[in-house]
């Protein structure tokens, strides 16, 4: 009892660091369309994914101009509540705002 052993330590450290791995991560994308507002596509933007009004004017411009633009990327969990929660709150306005995730 009270015996130190070094090798333990070191031993289970490098065990624990290699079983730990970051988990796999997603791009969150909005998708043009021809009937959402862009001033719908900017709160969304803010609201959901936290992006300061000129981020947010930002992706929605390249949402319009290129037909997607990115709004982050995240793990699996938190990437399909955002999906989910921009598809409620356009279903809840009317709108047929579209967003989607991708392995990154």
């Amino acid at each position: 009892m009270g015996e130190h052993l070094p090798d333990f330590g070191e031993d289970l450290e490098s065990r624990v660091e290699e079983d730990l791995e970051e988990p796999p991560m997603y791009r969150v994308l909005l998708h043009n369309d021809d009937y959402t507002t862009m001033e719908f596509v900017v709160e969304i933007l803010r609201m959901v994914f936290h992006k300061s009004p000129a981020e947010a004017t930002r992706i929605m411009l390249l949402v319009h101009k290129s037909g997607v633009g990115l709004c982050g990327v995240f793990t699996a969990e938190v990437a399909e509540t955002k999906v989910e929660m921009v598809h409620h709150l356009a279903k809840k306005h009317g709108f047929p705002l579209q967003c989607s995730m991708e392995a990154a």
